[in-house]
């Protein structure tokens, strides 16, 4: 259920590599649980708002907010700590652990055994497949069962937010769609969802608003039933909806 509650903001963020800007002024808020995508090009700045909210980078000017509460400069561990989790892009999994070793990275910093217990039930309930690899080294899996590890391993963290590096990159047209209806699922379940995705169409088919990011600056921000018929997404170099 969405609630009225903000969970994140990004007040006037801008974050530099070196001379380089790839941030401008950026403004993004997201609602309790809420789904918001972010759509936009190649080098758009995508994955550095992503970065720059788990403290990989510190913006050059500007707040993220995480519960009303200030994170900006935070060390990432204490990000995730505060419940904020990411599945990265092309999965980055530890290939060379098992699976199970994999998830049990995701929850190094818990300490509630029982409730841990609870979560790998949870998400061999959301990924059959997971729970039948666990002795299984991660890097013999399949694009879309390394997607399923990654996806699993970001929710044994229980975080309250979840960050996705686009989900749908190097998957076949089938797997994307599982892969988005399992992102659906794991929000109606209760955690909050912020997708990065180049995906336009499959974003916004689950998302219920998105932000159009465009060399670093926010271009257009509406409910995603909105931006799916808006014209201007041509011009965010999205493609034809």
């Amino acid at each position: 259920m969405i609630g009225t509650e903000t969970i994140l903001e990004l007040r006037n963020v801008s974050t530099h590599y070196g001379a380089i800007q790839m941030l401008r002024n950026v403004d993004v808020e997201i609602r309790r649980g809420e789904v918001v995508c972010l759509l936009g090009g190649n080098a758009s700045g995508k994955t550095t708002m992503l970065k720059t909210i788990l403290g990989y980078v510190a913006p050059t000017q500007g707040d993220v907010v995480l519960d009303g509460h200030r994170i900006t400069g935070l060390p990432t561990q204490r990000v995730v700590d505060l419940g904020v989790s990411m599945v990265p892009e092309n999965r980055r999994l530890f290939k060379r652990m098992t699976v199970r070793e994999n998830l049990e990275l995701g929850c190094y910093l818990r300490h509630d055994s029982g409730e841990i217990a609870k979560d790998f039930e949870r998400v061999f309930t959301l990924f059959p497949k997971v729970k039948q690899r666990l002795s299984q080294r991660a890097g013999t899996l399949s694009g879309g069962e390394q997607q399923m590890v990654a996806m699993a391993r970001a929710l044994m963290a229980r975080p309250k937010l979840l960050l996705m590096d686009e989900p749908s990159m190097g998957l076949a047209p089938v797997l994307v769609e599982q892969n988005f209806e399992i992102i659906r699922e794991v929000n109606q379940q209760g955690t909050t969802v912020f997708v990065v995705e180049q995906n336009a169409r499959m974003a916004l088919s689950i998302a219920d608003r998105g932000y159009v990011l465009q060399t670093g600056k926010i271009v257009l921000a509406d409910t995603a039933k909105r931006l799916v018929s808006n014209p201007r997404m041509q011009e965010a170099y999205l493609g034809k909806l």
